[in-house]
């Protein structure tokens, strides 16, 4: 990540519209979530590439990142089997332009459903101690269920301290669906 703009010069963006978004290579995803997620700023690279499917993202804006985004098989294998894609992890810088997350969700969209066209449905779960899910309702998904926060650590299989104990809401998008995002 550079400390200087090197680019075409100096500006910052000022509209989610002057982002360039593409596909960015899982390390860079990491790097940048640990920047700048809210909640959740640990993922190990390993955990993303050992799915099915996998795609990671980048917005940026003369040569600096603004968000990213990491995609995966879902962790809940019964949702979707293998025609779903969760969004595990999102994040957007704090000078990144207004609307950065719900245009790049759009974008995310577009391409899932053009490269990838076995995939029928989107998954993400909003962290509800941090967010209220404007981006996933803005975007055109549905709230499929809410989830009380509860341990993954039990007796027989050590874990990692969980990063999050907050309920979760499940936001769904059918790819089938035309929104105008």
């Amino acid at each position: 990540i550079p400390l200087f703009r090197n680019g075409s010069g100096g500006s910052i963006p000022t509209s989610a519209h002057q982002l360039v978004f593409s596909k960015c290579n899982v390390h860079r995803a990491c790097e940048l979530n640990e920047l700048w997620h809210s909640r959740l700023p640990k993922i190990d690279w390993s955990n993303v590439v050992r799915n099915k499917d996998y795609v990671c993202f980048v917005a940026e804006f003369d040569a600096i990142a603004y968000a990213t985004a990491l995609w995966s098989s879902p962790i809940a294998r019964r949702l979707g089997g293998s025609s779903a894609l969760e969004l595990r992890r999102m994040a957007i810088a704090d000078d990144a332009p207004k609307n950065t997350a719900s245009r790049m969700l759009g974008w995310m969209r577009r391409y899932v459903k053009k490269q990838l066209p076995h995939i029928t449905c989107l998954i993400s779960y909003q962290d509800t101690s941090v967010h209220n899910g404007i981006i996933y309702k803005a975007s055109g998904w549905t709230a499929a269920s809410t989830s009380k926060g509860t341990s993954w650590t039990n007796q027989s299989r050590k874990r990692n301290p969980e990063q999050s104990l907050s309920d979760k809401v499940r936001w769904e998008y059918g790819m089938e669906i035309q929104a105008r995002v």
